[in-house]
Formats: C-alpha cells, sequence, structure tokens
C-alpha cells in the first residue's frame, strides 16, 4: 500500500513521520489491583473502587463499598489525582482518570491503574483505549475465561502512538471539548425525563388539571369499552423481511424505547399472507401489550398504532391487541395508560410468573380506572407526546454528536488530520 508523503507505516498503522511509537509499558507505570480480604485486615474501613464504578470518561463514587485495608495494600492501592483507571475486565479498556472525587479512596481487583512515565497525556490515552476498545484491537491481548481479561504483561505491550507534547495536548483538548458537549446532552436529556416523569405522576392521576378542565373523572371498567384482537402465534423463525404483512413481535415492544408505534418509520419483520389471512389488521388507536415479561418493569408495556394507513400490520406473538372505544379512550392516551400507577399495581399484583411475568386479557379487562373525558385526555397526550418529541430530538443529537467523535477518533487518534 502506497504511503502519503508526510507519513510512514508502523505496527500501528499509518502515522505522520513526526510521531514516534511506543508501548503501554514504556509510557506508564501498570499496576493491577488486588482482591482485598478483610478478615485479614485491621484498620479503619476505606473506600475503594471496583470495575463498576470506572465507566467510560467517569468515575461513579456514590455509596462505595467500605474495606478494611493493611498499611501496606494503603500505600500501594491510594489513588492519586490525574490516576488512569483502566478496566482489566468485563469491557476490557473501559477508562477514566481519577480527580480527586473524595478526599481517600483506593482500586482494587480487575482494575489497572496508570501513572505517565514519560509525559503521555492521560486525556489522550483515554480516547486511544476508547478507540481501540471499538476497533476491537483488545481481542489480541485478552485472555477469555467466563471474562474476557486483559492480563498485566499484555496490556504493557500494547503499541500506542506517540504525537508531540503539544499536539498530544491539542488532540485531548478536543476530545475533552466533545466529551463535555455528550455530558451536558446526557445531563440534559436526564433531566427532561424526570419532568416527563413527575409530569405523567401529576396529570395521568388528576393531581394537577391542564388550563380550561374541571369536574370530577370517572371510573372505567376497561373490559365494558373494549375488544380483543386476533393476534399470531409465529415465532421469529418463521418471519421475513421480503413479505407484505408486518409483524408486531412482543420483543419489538420490550425494545421500543417510544409509546408510539409507526409502521411507516421504522423496519419491521413481516409474515407470509397466507399464515396472517386469519389475523385481525391493526388499525390507528390500536394498543398493543406485550403479554409476558422477565421483569417486574416489564409488566404491562405496551405500544399505540398509529399512521398505519396503507400498511397491513397484524400482531404477534405474545401480545394482547386491544381496540377500545374512542369515546371513552382517545387516540394518544391510550398509550400513557401503561404509565397510571394503579394500572400499573393491577397487573403487577395479578401478574403470574417466576422467571417470567405473565400478563393476560382478563388482567386487563378488569382494570377499573379514573379516568378524564376525552377532550381532557387529548390535551395531555399532546403535551406529553411534545415532551417524547423533545427527548427523542436530544436523544438524536446525542447519537450524532457520539458519531461525530467516533470519525474524530479515526481522524486524530492517526494523524490524517492534525491540529498543530
Amino acid at each position: 500500500m502506497e504511503v502519503r508523503p508526510g507519513y510512514k507505516q508502523t505496527e500501528v498503522g499509518v502515522i505522520p513521520e513526526d510521531w514516534d511509537v511506543s508501548t503501554v509499558g514504556h509510557e506508564f507505570d501498570v499496576q493491577l489491583g488486588k482482591m482485598l480480604d478483610t478478615s485479614k485486615n485491621t484498620g479503619d474501613p476505606k473506600p475503594y473502587l471496583g470495575n463498576r464504578n470506572v465507566q467510560w470518561g467517569r468515575i461513579e463514587v456514590t455509596d462505595l463499598p467500605l474495606m478494611r485495608m493493611s498499611r501496606s495494600d494503603m500505600e500501594r492501592f491510594r489513588l492519586k489525582r490525574g490516576d488512569l483507571l483502566v478496566c482489566e475486565g468485563g469491557e476490557v479498556g473501559r477508562a477514566a482518570i481519577w480527580n480527586n472525587f473524595i478526599e481517600e479512596c483506593y482500586y482494587q481487583k480487575a482494575l489497572h491503574r496508570l501513572r505517565p512515565s514519560r509525559g503521555f497525556d492521560c486525556r489522550l490515552m483515554v480516547a486511544l483505549l476508547h478507540h481501540w476498545s471499538n476497533s476491537g484491537v483488545f481481542s489480541n491481548y485478552v485472555t477469555q475465561t467466563s471474562i474476557a481479561h486483559l492480563p498485566r504483561e499484555k496490556f504493557l505491550e500494547v503499541p500506542l502512538p506517540v504525537p508531540k507534547p503539544e499536539e498530544q495536548g491539542a488532540i485531548a483538548a478536543a476530545f475533552s471539548d466533545m466529551d463535555a458537549l455528550l455530558d451536558g446532552l446526557d445531563r440534559l436529556i436526564a433531566k427532561k425525563r424526570a419532568i416527563k416523569q413527575a409530569t405523567m405522576q401529576q396529570l395521568l392521576t388528576g393531581q394537577s388539571r391542564l388550563p380550561g378542565f374541571s369536574g370530577e373523572w370517572e371510573v372505567k371498567r376497561l373490559g365494558d369499552h373494549l375488544s380483543f384482537l386476533k393476534n399470531g402465534v409465529n415465532s421469529r423463525a418463521e418471519l421475513s423481511y421480503s413479505e407484505d404483512v408486518r409483524y408486531l413481535h412482543y420483543g419489538d415492544i420490550h425494545g421500543s424505547s417510544r409509546v408510539m408505534l409507526n409502521p411507516n418509520s421504522i423496519e419491521m419483520p413481516c409474515l407470509p399472507r397466507a399464515k396472517a389471512s386469519h389475523l385481525d389488521r391493526l388499525q390507528d388507536g390500536d394498543l398493543i401489550y406485550a403479554d409476558a415479561s422477565e421483569d417486574i418493569d416489564g409488566i404491562g408495556k405496551s405500544v399505540e398504532v398509529q399512521n398505519v394507513s396503507g400498511v397491513e400490520l397484524v400482531a404477534g406473538l405474545h401480545t394482547i391487541a386491544i381496540r377500545f372505544d374512542k369515546n371513552v379512550l382517545a387516540d394518544g392516551f391510550k398509550a400513557y395508560i401503561q404509565f397510571i400507577p394503579k394500572f400499573r399495581t393491577h397487573l403487577r399484583q395479578l401478574a403470574a410468573g417466576t422467571k417470567v411475568y405473565a400478563t393476560n386479557r382478563a388482567h386487563i379487562a378488569s382494570a377499573e380506572l379514573r379516568l378524564p373525558g376525552v377532550d381532557e385526555q387529548r390535551a395531555i397526550s399532546a403535551l406529553l407526546t411534545d415532551m417524547d418529541t423533545e427527548i427523542t430530538t436530544l436523544e438524536a443529537r446525542h447519537t450524532k454528536t457520539r458519531a461525530l467523535k467516533q470519525a474524530m477518533m479515526q481522524e486524530l487518534l492517526t494523524g490524517r488530520t492534525r491540529l498543530v
């Protein structure tokens, strides 16, 4: 392969001629933590970090466990500002920098502690580790048991590119700016979700009312205002992406982050027309529940169908498809029934199972809920839909920003694009 002028072929790929190639062990002092046995130690309990506390670019320090430590262990494993912690097991390479989040802290087994021995910028090292994780570099160095492990002796051998110090700083600063933007989006999305959750709690229970609405809500037994639709029982093995009739599998309900299902905007598996001939076609406003869940939070998970015009759509395996009286439950509002506390409690009390919780038609039909009139339902759903749209827009921006960061890694960490 021809190398363009100003670049050279190395064991880490094509890099600028003025960059060096080194190894992790040459650039860093690397020490692996050990499993501390509190039964053998005396002294004051000390907080320590484990593998799970270290996430990409951040360290979780809330509710840290405590361990009695010997004086020698305290000297060896106490963290200093600027230490780089790298996961030795699990998601190998996941890394973050310790910045004295608390006054005194230690680290334990399954974490490598790195300290620069020749001035390598730890911020740049975090970016390199993330890039290596995404590109599969660590697969050449890990030892696979029940989970992957990165032994210290192999980690020391991993080669890395070494730009000049001023360029290291410029690259690291660019990634820090991008991380700050992603962190800001994370916090904003979390805030918007919390606001939406609180709003649903108020509006769906009648604790707060939207302007212009008053009067008592009426108690309705859902079974008096619905009809059940015939669903399929076909497994994923019977589906394809080349047929005409789209098929809503219960796994797609659990996997959806949205309460509305627009079959025109997503790719869905399909069922052969002959197998779908006896199934009811779904219409706008139909509500589809997953009738089985592996965890308690998934009980009652549902999606409401919208914009189904021009599409043949049927409900599939482990679903309960319902068509409600629109004079009792307005389109758009039905999607939020699953968040009404009384409804969630009702289904959870009736759910049967040990490893898998089951919901059935009778459970849903027997629910009695205090509901507003359809005009107020429409107003509530419009507000909640606007909030969902705002969150979705922020999530899309977050996804694009993360993709941009990945592209920056490919450019900056190989020297294809230079900042100095």
